[in-house]
């Protein structure tokens, strides 16, 4: 790739000593070599900040902060994203990894197509790594009014353009914050755009936040109404939408 523009990417951590270092060598094992992860710390009480100081060390690529107090990772991620130098963002969790091609495939698709925002299919694993033989695919050309009604974009499979987004602020919305930001960027015109290939490996956890499925989709009823500031009755046609979508997501 002749042009090779700077791709932040915003990992937080929490608590992670079992899976970071793991993550962290997913992206150094990446084929596309001008990024800098920046991963903030949201003040751990377990080994995750030295084994994250350990790799800062070694790759100057690394920009590694602890934050002055545990705030939760909507604001864990925005201190990041405030540090971030380069053009396209892209984001992932201090337990899930990428692909070897993830950063390489995705930056020519939004380079060649012009597009602001694209997202992938990812496959699923269990806590210890291991397969679970399934794969949530893609849905199509994601505009907003289709991202209320079905919630598919992983994060961790995303990248964005901030020339053509704008500048990023995860809102603080628990477990939402992300579907928040993708919200935001959709509402503004642009449209999420699928690439059919599985890029990133998504580690399921029975103790995660996403895990506790009637927190999430309380956390996806407030974004309907307090942040998208929805009606009742829309957002409750949105919400059977998104319900009926995740069951089908996890059936097939």
């Amino acid at each position: 790739m002749e042009n090779q523009p700077l791709v932040s990417i915003i990992m937080p951590s929490y608590n992670a000593e079992k899976y970071i270092a793991e993550s962290i060598e997913s992206v150094l094992h990446q084929t596309y070599s001008n990024w800098e992860l920046l991963i903030t710390d949201d003040c751990s009480n377990d080994q995750t900040p030295s084994i994250v100081q350990s790799y800062a060390n070694k790759d100057p690529r690394i920009d590694f902060v602890i934050a002055s107090k545990h705030s939760g990772i909507a604001n864990t991620r925005n201190q990041s994203i405030a540090r971030a130098k380069g053009r396209f963002v892209a984001f992932l969790d201090n337990d899930d990894l990428w692909v070897t091609e993830k950063l390489e495939k995705q930056l020519r698709f939004l380079l060649k197509n012009d597009f602001a925002f694209v997202y992938s299919e990812y496959e699923l694993m269990n806590e210890d790594g291991t397969p679970k033989n399934k794969t949530i695919k893609t849905a199509g050309v994601i505009d907003y009014d289709r991202y209320l009604k079905n919630t598919i974009i992983g994060s961790g499979t995303i990248m964005l353009d901030i020339e053509k987004t704008g500048s990023l602020q995860m809102p603080d919305n628990a477990t939402s914050d992300d579907m928040a930001l993708w919200c935001k960027i959709l509402k503004d015109g642009h449209c999420a755009h699928p690439m059919k290939e599985v890029l990133m490996r998504y580690r399921v956890r029975d103790n995660s936040a996403s895990a506790n499925k009637l927190k999430a989709a309380k956390d996806v009823w407030l974004v309907y109404r307090k942040q998208e500031k929805l009606t009742f009755f829309y957002s409750l046609i949105c919400f059977c939408c998104y319900a009926f979508n995740a069951i089908i997501k996890r059936i097939f």
